[in-house]
């Protein structure tokens, strides 16, 4: 079984950096592709990014585009989401997920198998 284990988020004030960690447990993370979601009070959960299993390609957002960055660390079984420029908009709750490493074309939640429990991210106007 894959465990999923986020950390990092917080209270920032606009226009702060948090740097969001993903720690993953009981397979190798090369299996996977790994994103990141959010999930604002009231909305859908939305993708944010997300990062193939060899680290050669990622996608993001518009809404975060140039802002966060994405990463893995496939040694040390961790995936990270860099949020610089933060806007009061990116309020959520941060979620990590993984995909078999296979499947690329389709990043829509319901084709992640495996999540995160989620860490709150709030900033501050």
């Amino acid at each position: 079984q894959v465990q999923l284990v986020e950390s990092g988020g917080g209270l920032v004030q606009a226009g702060g950096s948090l740097r969001l960690s993903c720690a993953v447990y009981g397979r190798t993370l090369t299996s996977y592709n790994m994103g990141w979601f959010r999930q604002a009070p009231g909305k859908e959960r939305e993708f944010v990014a997300a990062i193939k299993w060899s680290a050669t390609t990622t996608t993001y957002a518009d809404s975060v585009k140039g802002r966060f960055t994405i990463s893995r660390d496939n040694a040390q079984n961790t995936v990270y989401l860099q949020m610089n420029s933060l806007k009061p908009e990116d309020t959520a709750v941060y979620y990590c997920a993984a995909k078999q490493w296979a499947s690329w074309s389709d990043l829509s939640p319901a084709t992640f198998s495996f999540w995160g429990q989620g860490t709150q991210v709030t900033v501050s106007s």
